[in-house]
């Protein structure tokens, strides 16, 4: 086994002891070049304006960032592969990895669930502008049709936020859940249910984002030398798992949500900055008194939010038949309501096929990884 004296002169350093493969070695750029890819990224991400922050648009971005970051590690291990099995404490480390990327998976079907939850606040945002369309006369029929969407559409927000986001089991099929309603608008909105997939009702994300960040902590230097390096990486895509799954969690609505997770990673790597960074920007946007009771930070939320209830008041001061002025204001707002429309369509099938992606990969990754040691 290599001495801490013999792994001078790397960039990867923790607490003092630096490691050092072969001068020049595949493993040594390898490794480097996957601290430098992750810094990168969330750099990048990190560097986005507070108005982007959370939006549908960024989420997408850091759900690339989790593919990008989980492929090149995949590799890294399938490349060490052999490696890993002859060095126990690797194995060990490999392993832990592989048990926490299965918590992840409860919070994608969670994510997934919320994606859709969005999906039919748009379909009744799509009621209010079909109500409230300029190329025909509007009167009172039309406004009450966008009142009774805009109530639903009320009635399922607070609905969530009074659960944190709890939705109904899906049944196995793409259909629609027939479950029990407490009222007819809970029941026309509440149980449109698609997916085949999904988490029990008595999960919460707050503990299960508890359990994915727990036994944390990272690798001392003899631990460096003992995995020539690698226990680095396994470190590194830990931390990477654990923030994007905090992330999701702030911005979509789920069930039992709850940002107070510790996420605390050493100042001297590359990336713990931007990642530092981000996590308290995040936390500052939920503390703002008008998110405190949302039900996700996803601007588009906070945008439905604002449409829904502008809308609303207009509604109740407009007098028929409708002066030019107060028309040319209900195209204002519509339009706007329209914009709101036009990104959620653009955003979520997107979105949901990404968190998708992330579900198999982390599935195939530990298949294969389990294959490749020897495991069942």
């Amino acid at each position: 086994m290599r001495t801490t004296a013999e792994f001078q002169g790397s960039v990867l350093n923790l607490r003092g002891v630096q490691v050092h493969s072969m001068e020049g070695s595949s493993m040594e750029q390898e490794l480097e070049l996957f601290q430098k890819h992750v810094t990168e990224r969330f750099l990048e991400l990190s560097s986005v304006e507070s108005g982007d922050l959370l939006s549908l648009s960024w989420v997408r971005k850091l759900l690339d960032c989790f593919l990008c970051c989980q492929e090149e590690f995949r590799l890294i291990l399938h490349n060490h592969r052999a490696h890993v099995a002859k060095h126990p404490p690797l194995d060990r480390m490999v392993g832990e990895f592989f048990e926490r990327s299965v918590k992840a998976l409860d919070v994608c079907n969670a994510i997934r669930d919320g994606v859709e939850q969005i999906r039919q606040w748009q379909k009744l945002l799509e009621i209010v502008l079909c109500a409230l369309d300029h190329k025909r006369s509007i009167g009172e029929g039309q406004f009450r049709r966008a009142k009774k969407a805009l109530a639903d559409l009320a009635i399922g927000m607070l609905d969530d936020k009074d659960t944190n986001g709890s939705i109904a089991q899906r049944n196995r099929s793409f259909g629609r859940n027939n479950a029990s309603s407490r009222d007819h608008h809970h029941s026309s909105f509440g149980h449109f249910r698609s997916l085949s997939w999904s988490v029990s009702r008595n999960w919460s994300a707050a503990r299960q984002l508890q359990a994915l960040g727990n036994n944390l902590p990272p690798p001392k230097g003899n631990d460096l030398v003992a995995t020539n390096g690698l226990a680095l990486p396994i470190y590194t895509m830990s931390c990477v798992l654990v923030f994007v799954m905090w992330a999701l969690v702030a911005a979509i609505p789920c069930q039992d949500r709850g940002l107070g997770l510790h996420f605390s990673v050493p100042r001297q790597f590359p990336w713990a900055a931007p990642v530092a960074a981000l996590h308290e920007r995040i936390v500052e946007e939920s503390k703002k008194r008008e998110r405190k009771n949302s039900c996700g930070l996803l601007r588009e939320i906070q945008q439905i939010e604002k449409c829904a209830r502008v809308i609303n008041e207009l509604a109740d001061s407009v007098q028929f038949p409708l002066s030019e002025e107060k028309g040319e204001e209900v195209r204002q707002r519509v339009q706007d309501v329209s914009r709101v429309c036009e990104a959620l369509k653009d955003g979520l099938d997107p979105l949901e096929r990404q968190v998708r992606e992330a579900f198999h990969r982390i599935v195939r990754g530990r298949t294969e990884g389990l294959e490749s040691h020897g495991r069942g």
